[in-house]
């Protein structure tokens, strides 16, 4: 069994900046790519930003040159940093990841923490 779990959500002002980390455990033989996705209320999930297992990263437009997606591997642990916040950034904000539980098995993206609350409020 595989656990994700976020932390480093809270309420900040407009401008401030927050860092949400991730950590995973459990049955992990390689972890490849690492997303954070975020959902507002009413809407639809959304992948705000990707790391690969080699580095490369990519991010939705609304918050590129804001966020910045990193990971510690030997932590097995995927970190946002978000700066520069915005009201529309509030979200619950959830990490995804692919993992190969073990050697000779496929890997997967079904694993998911269960979220932290990101509020952006004046």
């Amino acid at each position: 069994q595989v656990q994700l779990v976020e932390s480093g959500g809270g309420l900040v002002q407009p401008g401030g900046s927050l860092r949400l980390s991730c950590a995973a455990s459990g049955s992990i033989f390689i972890i490849y790519a690492m997303h954070w996705y975020h959902q507002a209320p009413g809407k639809q999930r959304e992948l705000v930003a990707t790391i690969t297992n080699g580095g490369n990263t990519n991010y939705a437009d609304s918050v590129k040159g804001r966020f910045t997606i990193s990971r510690d591997n030997a932590k097995k642990t995927v970190y946002l940093q978000m700066n520069n916040l915005k009201p529309e950034d509030t979200a619950v904000y959830y990490c995804n990841a692919v993992i190969q539980s073990r050697p000779n098995t496929r890997p997967t993206s079904d694993f998911w923490g269960r979220g932290t609350q990101v509020t952006v409020s004046s």
